[in-house]
């Protein structure tokens, strides 16, 4: 624990030093970077960590920052999805952990300017905003459809704030999203990777036909889940629709490779639903479905020793084994981005062999070890702890990996704030013996910040 808390320390000195109040340092160069509008993201995304790290004068600084430096009127078009799951998540958790009323104020305002977003004939939000202009739109490529993941999953955080604040407005505007895809829900719970925001009534999307737990669909799963534990297990609608969803990927995605290992595959979508077309291609960011499954498998309304649950629980552990695969088979004992097929082990794609310092293996280590107690989970984190610090450490902070397969290659000069924010907290809190986080009381949003569950019975 002690290993990992000094990892956010190196990191978070070359962000105070080089670019405080940037949304990025870049972990070789030294400069800041503003990719996300320029609103302090790895600082905001940190504060939770830094707060669960008992790294008190850190936080502080950052919490003066935020109450003096940081300004959300910026004229810029920015993804909804990922400034509400890092910035208004992160300040929401700092908030909840605090009760320092700054941060709630400046959440207030972020969620107020993000609003706007949600104003589409089908209240399906436009993927992005300005959030000095209040103007929206879906991102052009996309034209009148939105990506699953960025259209669908911000309830944990707008529920939260209506709670914490009485505004039934930002609860009402989020699930009002959730009440529209239950509505045009396929058969098997198994939805394409976009969504029509801008007909008059919503439609499954097809400009990017696939159906996929990963890449733009991800999260939007992991919320079924996540909301329904949220309202403190009183809203049958969310549980409904994860299970119909877990039962589909279990039906006709669930695949085993020639290697022996589990995974999940993408299917080619089409409306009459004949899944004839499986490919084999895994994004690193899958892995959250280990822990996702076995946190479901806990909480399941027929209880842990149902067959469901039990299957469930099942196929989680079998996941997060691949997943701890994917970097334990690499020669630099880090994961690639995307593995192409899995026939002899997990084999990288050619063109997506590098590692981004991405949490979702380490959230599932973290998650199955703080359900189940098995200690290998714990021996599988620890390995890719050593391999970041030993394949990603810059004199700055860290970098992503160009290629897991070559141990001579340097660090990139990116460092993405979710490597703060989510990858050093999970694997803090997996080697944590008296975690701060109770999964009994708290539910992670997708960002890895997590929030108190509601009260309700």
């Amino acid at each position: 624990r002690e290993h990992v808390k000094n990892s956010m320390k190196h990191a978070w000195n070359g962000y105070k030093e080089y670019a405080f109040g940037f949304d990025e340092v870049k972990p070789i160069s030294g400069e800041g970077s503003n990719s996300w509008a320029g609103i302090g993201t790895t600082l905001v995304d940190s504060l939770d960590t830094l707060w669960l790290m008992d790294m008190m004068n850190e936080f502080n600084e950052a919490r003066d920052w935020v109450a003096n430096e940081l300004d959300l009127n910026k004229n810029v078009f920015t993804s909804v999805f990922e400034i509400t799951i890092r910035s208004l998540g992160g300040l929401l958790a700092a908030y909840d952990w605090s009760g320092d009323a700054v941060f709630l104020e400046k959440a207030t305002d972020l969620a107020d300017r993000i609003l706007n977003a949600f104003d589409t004939p089908t209240g399906i939000p436009y993927g992005e905003v300005n959030l000095m202009t209040g103007e929206a739109k879906n991102e052009n490529w996309l034209r009148n459809e939105v990506s699953l993941s960025a259209g669908t999953s911000l309830q944990v955080e707008f529920r939260y704030l209506t709670e914490v604040t009485g505004n039934r407005e930002y609860a009402r505007k989020a699930e009002k999203v959730f009440e529209v895809m239950n509505e045009i829900a396929p058969e098997d719970g198994l939805y394409p990777a976009t969504v029509v925001n801008m007909s008059s009534k919503a439609r499954l999307g097809r400009r990017e036909n696939k159906v996929s737990f990963g890449s733009r669909a991800d999260s939007f799963y992991e919320y079924m889940l996540k909301i329904w534990l949220q309202g403190n297990k009183t809203e049958r609608m969310y549980r409904d629709m994860y299970d119909k969803s877990i039962q589909g990927m279990h039906d006709k995605l669930l695949q085993q490779g020639e290697s022996g290992l589990w995974y999940i595959a993408q299917s080619i979508y089409n409306p009459e639903h004949e899944y004839t077309r499986l490919n084999p291609t895994f994004d690193h960011l899958v892995c959250f479905m280990g822990g996702l499954l076995a946190l479901g498998a806990y909480t399941d309304p027929l209880g842990l020793n149902s067959e469901r649950a039990q299957r469930d629980l099942k196929t989680g552990k079998a996941l997060t084994y691949s997943c701890y695969q994917m970097y334990a088979s690499s020669s630099t004992g880090l994961s690639p981005e995307i593995i192409s097929h899995w026939s002899s082990g997990p084999v990288p794609d050619r063109f997506s062999s590098f590692y981004m310092l991405r949490p979702e293996a380490v959230e599932s280590f973290y998650i199955l070890h703080e359900l189940t107690g098995d200690p290998v989970y714990r021996e599988w984190g620890w390995e890719v702890f050593q391999s970041i610090e030993k394949f990603c450490k810059t004199p700055i902070a860290y970098g992503h990996h160009p290629n897991v397969q070559d141990v001579n290659a340097e660090p990139e000069d990116k460092m993405e704030s979710f490597f703060l924010g989510e990858t050093l907290k999970y694997l803090y809190l997996l080697f944590d013996p008296e975690s701060k986080v109770d999964l009994d009381n708290y539910v992670f949003n997708t960002e890895a910040h997590p929030l108190r569950i509601f009260d309700r019975h």
